[in-house]
């Protein structure tokens, strides 16, 4: 039985993912548990609350279990996966801006942080609570930039918005998760 190597340190045999391919459930539950609270973070890092994070998360795993038969085992397993939930995030954003249009804005100020260590007192749900404020716009362009490492020019391309809405939308997400820690402070 050969083993596939995660990045988190989990180890996942060839055996379990061939009896998911095969429809086993209790594989597949198997599977869900080991990946379900980390694919939920990046969930609900895009999500504006838990509910709506948890249908990413559900749609997420529908396509890993159809298109598991096209991991071919040459990279990570979690990183797979990981690409599979970020890009079920963005689909679900564009679902949910169909009607909403962007106002374009070419001259950006890119604000600094003032107090960097602001972050670090803070507590993880605290920060992803701020982010799930953001207007849905600047949360998603927030997340693929700051988060996921994506370039402006890669972020207009997936959402379908210009580079310069795209560096807008950054500069007054990053203003105000500002605004919100002065707040807490």
């Amino acid at each position: 039985m050969a083993d596939l190597s995660i990045n988190s340190g989990l180890v996942i045999s060839t055996d379990l993912l061939q009896s998911c391919i095969a429809g086993n459930r209790a594989s597949q539950e198997l599977l869900y548990k080991k990946f379900a609270p980390k694919m939920f973070a990046i969930c609900l890092r895009y999500a504006e609350n838990s509910q709506s994070a948890e249908d990413i998360l559900q749609e997420g795993f529908i396509k890993v279990f159809n298109h598991l038969d096209r991991f071919r085992s040459d990279g990570s397993f979690e990183g797979w996966m990981k690409r599979i939930f970020v890009n079920t995030s963005i689909e679900y954003y564009r679902k949910s801006i169909v009607a909403k249009r962007y106002v374009e804005i070419e001259k950006v100020y890119d604000y600094q942080t003032r107090e960097e260590d602001a972050v670090s007192k803070l507590a993880k749900m605290d920060l992803i609570g701020m982010v799930q404020k953001l207007p849905t716009g600047y949360r998603t362009v927030f997340n693929l930039y700051a988060i996921e490492g994506y370039t402006h020019k890669e972020i207009s391309k997936l959402l379908s918005i210009s580079e310069g809405t795209s560096k807008s939308q950054l500069a007054r997400a990053r203003a105000m998760l500002q605004k919100m820690l002065k707040r807490v402070k």
